[in-house]
């Protein structure tokens, strides 16, 4: 393995590394300071941050459908590049930080962490934020001119989110078991 490559190995690992870091803190200091009267605004930000966090799930695959067909150096690729980067960077990244700090938040506060739906639940947003790294190397794969999946991988990549989604919103409203 080459300095480079090691190089480029390291960065996204401390990248996620800091990103735990951040969510732990935001989370640690949400669970010390806010009050359980708290609760409305807590559960309205936590629906907006999963529909942040949805949507650029949703979109992420979509860019990379056209961007694989995209010639590698073209405006077309350069741009996707763009779109691509800012949309995890701006959107996803912080929308995902938000659900996670403050799902907990109300998991912990609200239920207590009890409940087989809830249990389920969190099973399926650990698949969901296992989705969300498979985008993220797949924005620097892009990024870098490596990537080697087909526009149709793309497509079926694109309805993970979704199937995910449904899921997740029937444990939380139905509370099946």
């Amino acid at each position: 393995m080459t300095q480079e490559s090691e190089r480029r190995g390291a960065r996204p690992a401390s990248r996620a590394i800091a990103a735990l870091a951040v969510t732990a803190v935001l989370a640690a200091v949400l669970f010390v300071y806010l009050p359980e009267s708290a609760y409305p605004w807590v559960k309205a930000f936590h629906i907006i941050a999963v529909i942040a966090w949805m949507a650029g799930m949703l979109y992420l695959p979509r860019l990379f459908v056209y961007h694989a067909d995209a010639d590698r150096g073209s405006i077309q690729s350069e741009t996707f590049k763009v779109m691509e980067r800012r949309l995890l960077r701006a959107i996803i990244n912080p929308a995902m930080t938000a659900t996670w700090v403050l799902g907990l938040w109300l998991a912990w506060k609200v239920f207590a962490f009890q409940g087989g739906w809830l249990h389920a639940k969190i099973a399926l947003v650990f698949l969901l934020s296992g989705v969300h790294g498979y985008l993220s190397a797949a924005v620097r794969r892009f990024a870098e001119d490596r990537n080697d999946k087909p526009a149709r991988h793309w497509r079926m990549v694109n309805e993970i989110p979704t199937l995910l989604m449904i899921g997740i919103v029937i444990l939380v409203v139905v509370k099946p078991f």
